[in-house]
């Protein structure tokens, strides 16, 4: 890794001295960090936004990102998981931290959009919980066809959690 970034040898030491791990938490936080970010820039950009419209933006990004550059990125915070959930109780920890890091602001649009507060939370779970399983499928069988059906079949799921209309950002 060193070597490959032409950096002087003791760098990662000087820079990370808790080692591998603590690069591998830090990246984690700012990919955590910026999937949270996203969410309110997805969101802005919505003509009269939806829970459903929201998720649809959400997997967007990734099928756009499939479509232009192939299938071989993918979340860094499910791969994380995958390969130290086991072994690292640090790093386990801080994929949590990412994870709620993302999920709060995916909750607070959802309550924005007019869903109840109690709701949004298991709705933002099991909207990341669908968006993750349905990139790593797209991975596994290089086909946007699995971003596609978890939106359809979730949108109206998600509109039909709407108890209230959108709050107004207009004063």
């Amino acid at each position: 890794m060193v070597a490959h970034a032409e950096a002087p040898r003791g760098s990662l030491q000087h820079y990370f001295p808790g080692g591998k791990d603590q690069l591998i938490a830090e990246a984690v936080a700012w990919a955590g960090d910026y999937a949270a970010r996203r969410v309110a820039r997805v969101a802005g950009k919505i003509t009269d936004p939806t829970p459903g419209k929201l998720f649809e933006a959400m997997a967007a990004q990734w099928r756009d990102e499939f479509t232009a550059q192939g299938f071989d990125a993918g979340c860094p915070l499910v791969a994380t998981v995958a390969d130290t959930a086991a072994t690292s109780d640090d790093l386990r920890a801080a994929v949590g931290k990412a994870f709620d890091g993302w999920q709060r602001p995916v909750a607070a649009t959802l309550e924005e959009l007019g869903v109840p507060a109690g709701r949004s939370a298991s709705l933002a779970v099991l909207m990341l919980s669908a968006l993750e399983g349905a990139i790593v499928l797209a991975r596994a069988h290089r086909d946007v066809a699995p971003l596609d059906t978890v939106v359809a079949e979730l949108w109206p799921l998600l509109d039909g959690a709407v108890t209230r209309r959108r709050t107004s950002t207009v004063d």
